[in-house]
């Protein structure tokens, strides 16, 4: 059963109620509702009903891979106030524009960019050279603090939910993920609408929906990131592997997705 913990602290400022209702009380009605076996592979669904109970502006950040796309998809489709935006670190793949246009096409929406700030970009480049997440894990985690942590604060800057796709299957880092839980460091409920499905479920869903997808997948890339920091996985590794590949003994996080208990200076 699909369980919804509050952080302990109590200290998330989630807008559920306009007239002061309980965040407790609204935290376990989606948790009720998550838990009727309806949902158990429902995606529509699924972000139908979080829409319906949580009041405020939900933001779901997409960065084009196949879970992002499918949750696009649900959005998209189903007309949700569901604000779907994307990070544009600077560094992606040709091929990661392309969908993002293509997206934009299939569905008549735009998909708004935040990007890095101009200074801090300019500061890292000329302290690091451009391709400095290669000499250091903390050169690394710098670089995706300014192109990826950062804008996501103010994407979600305000909001009562983010959304996003991560999978509990996906790497050891992510196996304790729940439907969604308190986020303490940012202060509000992150919903992870596939966090119980596989790849193959992901998979079968695009190709039900004829859903546009990475050209890159097809060559192997199973998890796509930035440019420098994304090679294809060969037959038999793990589906992050082509992820900071140089960095073997390191967790294979950018800081966006941070470990539940983990401290706020962090870069998970």
């Amino acid at each position: 059963m699909t369980t919804m913990t509050l952080d302990p602290r109590g200290d998330a400022r989630v807008a559920f109620d306009e007239n002061g209702g309980s965040e407790a009380a609204k935290c376990n009605e989606l948790d009720r509702a998550v838990s009727d076996p309806s949902f158990d592979r429902d995606l529509m669904e699924r972000l139908a009903t979080v829409r319906n109970l949580l009041r405020g502006r939900i933001v779901f950040t997409t960065s084009f891979g196949i879970e992002d796309q499918a949750i696009a998809h649900a959005i998209f489709e189903q007309a949700l106030e569901i604000e779907v935006v994307t990070l544009d670190t600077g560094r992606l793949f040709p091929q990661t524009y392309e969908l993002w246009a293509q997206t934009e096409r299939r569905y008549g929406r735009r998909i708004p960019a935040f990007y890095p700030d101009r200074v801090s970009i300019e500061s890292l480049v000329a302290r690091q050279g451009i391709d400095g997440c290669y000499t250091s894990v903390s050169a690394r985690h710098a670089c995706c603090s300014i192109r990826k942590v950062e804008p996501l604060g103010r994407a979600i800057a305000g909001a009562t939910a983010w959304i996003a796709g991560l999978r509990a299957d996906q790497s050891d880092e992510r196996a304790g993920i729940s439907f969604a839980a308190i986020d303490p460091h940012h202060r509000l409920i992150k919903v992870n609408p596939l966090f119980d499905w596989t790849r193959e479920r992901v998979l079968s869903f695009i190709r039900e929906h004829r859903i546009p997808y990475n050209s890159l997948h097809d060559r192997d890339f199973a998890s796509i990131g930035c440019a420098p920091c994304t090679r294809a996985i060969a037959f038999g590794e793990p589906e992050r592997a082509g992820r900071w590949w140089w960095e073997q003994d390191e967790k294979k996080e950018c800081g966006l997705h941070r470990p539940r208990h983990s401290p706020p200076s962090a870069l998970g």
